[in-house]
């Protein structure tokens, strides 16, 4: 008889579920997830490129794009990625976007459908699936400048997380950054991803060397009572009542997230 006996966790679930590439999802703040096609690629380059967007390329693996054709060749290899799926965000006629003015804001609400071009406003992916070990990643995050810093924002990586987790199945979902890319590094943070270490010397992009900060949330996090609960803190935040007529917050995430008791109210 064997003596060996590995350590660890005895795992009883399933393997995990590949993300299904016709499904679109639907948040409550004015946005849809909508899995990329090539119908959207000029769409997607008016939103995130030209040279009033090239800073959005810093710490991207690749552009920032002159040419609709090299920006379309560089999502096209994407999506031909059979660990990867590409979802394109398009604001609904409730869209509050950032970046404009009172006045442009009341008019946006108030205008028919119709009269809303329904202009991509970035794109964020799941990647990097690995079924067997339950593990899933969220990265190429790209959003225009009218979507950053929206209560939209946020919840679209709430959407994936809840889909990865409760629709997918998968115990682990990982978010990685530039090590000298500060805002994604306090955007995992803020969002209730658990910073796990540095892989040094990591990846060379666009000819000079990366280090990668590696995040991690994990269903024990995700589906936890109280205090701390990542689930249950994003949806507290995302509550309308969470915002004012502009769309700014009233809380916090962070409060809510640490603030929650058992029964799962802040």
């Amino acid at each position: 008889m064997l003596k060996y006996k590995p350590e660890g966790d005895l795992v009883t679930k399933p393997p995990a579920l590949h993300p299904d590439p016709s499904k679109t999802l639907i948040g409550q703040h004015g946005i849809r997830l909508v899995p990329t096609t090539k119908d959207h690629f000029h769409g997607l380059f008016a939103s995130v490129c030209g040279p009033e967007n090239d800073d959005l390329w810093t710490y991207m693996p690749s552009g920032p794009h002159r040419t609709v054709e090299a920006f379309s060749a560089t999502l096209t290899a994407r999506m031909e990625d059979d660990e990867w799926l590409l979802y394109t965000i398009f604001p609904t006629s409730s869209f509050i976007p950032s970046r404009v003015s009172s006045s442009q804001i009341i008019a946006a609400v108030k205008a028919p459908t119709s009269a809303i071009a329904p202009m991509p406003l970035g794109i964020i992916c799941l990647i990097n699936f690995s079924p067997a070990n339950l593990s899933i990643e969220i990265g190429h995050v790209l959003y225009a400048k009218s979507l950053q810093r929206t209560p939209a924002s946020t919840e679209a990586t709430y959407m994936l997380l809840r889909y990865a987790f409760e629709e997918l199945g998968y115990a682990r979902v990982v978010w990685k950054a530039n090590s000298w890319n500060v805002p994604s590094r306090r955007a995992a943070a803020r969002l209730g991803f658990m910073e796990e270490g540095t892989f040094r010397k990591h990846l060379v992009v666009k000819g000079v060397r990366r280090d990668s900060v590696w995040f991690s949330c994990i269903d024990d996090e995700w589906f936890l009572q109280g205090r701390g609960s990542v689930k249950a803190g994003l949806e507290g935040w995302l509550e309308k009542s969470n915002f004012d007529e502009k769309g700014i917050q009233i809380r916090k995430l962070e409060d809510i997230r640490n603030s929650l008791t058992e029964g799962g109210r802040a």
